[in-house]
């Protein structure tokens, strides 16, 4: 391994021991990621057939999407699979390149619903320059930019995480190659700078995407409340209600996980990844679609055509 080869595999010891719980939560589990793939494609799969979604705020939300589906297939498969077998060893570098994934797209995410927020604030604070502002060009530099800062960050953080010497135990209280799970096993190094590292990346990661967050809606709740007309501050709001919910269940979690002293982590922590690895992915289209009117409105309309297509098709073949 990086550093010391002392060890060529990590044993999971995954979210129970207990035998008798583990294929409940397999099923339960297995659910959750069906229904996160299901509802993530779907979002994706509508925004690209109707033209009615075409626009910015859309073109965010499919990339959104997208890593969702990746952030959760980096961890559900593995993790369902370790819950049926009695092997649960993953090698160094499975154990690497899922950390490094892991954390390209979670830093992904969190610049996106960045994006998303100042997407919000040029459409209610100038919605006359808005199609000037976030143009196709503008949406497509943005995005590209996320992914890069992602890549750049989950380069740095795994250098960070898997350099140092591993001659300690090879058992990991975790279901997946976490960050804090992977320093406890430095057991040969000094991981006071790796920690110091981690954490100034997180931190600028989060930090610049809360900060053109609260940013985005300062303005925007500054916009909304001149406005004269309350159906026009309502209409406002509601627009901004869904992505706020997203907001609190990634950095709700995130908080809560990476920012306290790794000397804090207790069994708890295994129950927050559950919620930002699998649980937030499954709730986001959910949020995103039911309440959103334009989106339940493609919905209906892509119904509607799909059932007139099936008539047509019925019409023609009882006339053959």
């Amino acid at each position: 391994m990086a550093g010391n080869h002392t060890q060529i595999e990590f044993i999971l010891l995954g979210i129970t021991d207990r035998p008798c719980a583990q294929t409940p939560l397999f099923v339960l589990f297995l659910l959750i990621y069906i229904v996160t793939l299901v509802g993530n494609v779907g979002i994706i799969t509508l925004v690209r057939v109707s033209p009615s979604l075409h626009t910015p705020m859309y073109f965010f939300l499919t990339h959104f999407a997208f890593t969702d589906i990746c952030y959760s297939t980096v961890i559900s498969p593995r993790m369902l699979a370790d819950l049926l077998s009695e092997d649960k060893t993953i090698s160094f570098t499975a154990c690497m390149m899922q950390f490094l994934t892991f954390v390209f797209f979670g830093s992904a995410e969190c610049h996106l619903l960045a994006m998303m927020a100042y997407d919000r604030h040029v459409a209610i604070c100038q919605p006359l320059l808005y199609v000037t502002i976030i143009s196709s060009r503008v949406c497509w530099q943005l995005v590209a930019s996320s992914y890069l800062f992602a890549f750049l960050s989950a380069i740095i953080c795994t250098l960070y995480t898997f350099g140092g010497s591993f001659c300690g135990s090879n058992h990991m209280n975790h279901f997946f190659c976490d960050v804090v799970p992977v320093l406890k096993l430095l057991m040969c190094s000094d991981t006071h700078s790796s920690e110091m590292v981690i954490f100034a990346l997180f931190t600028i990661n989060v930090v610049s995407a809360v900060v053109v967050i609260l940013l985005s809606y300062i303005s925007i709740i500054h916009t909304v409340l001149r406005m004269c007309s309350a159906q026009s501050r309502a209409k406002a709001f509601h627009t901004c209600a869904s992505h706020l919910m997203a907001v609190s269940l990634f950095f709700g979690s995130g908080f809560f996980m990476y920012l306290q002293p790794s000397s804090s982590h207790r069994s708890l922590d295994k129950v927050v990844s559950i919620i930002y690895t699998m649980v937030t992915p499954m709730l986001n289209p959910f949020i995103y679609s039911l309440r959103n009117k334009e989106v339940k409105g493609a919905l209906i309309k892509c119904r509607r055509r799909l059932f007139n297509h099936r008539q047509q098709r019925r019409v023609l073949s009882s006339r053959t």
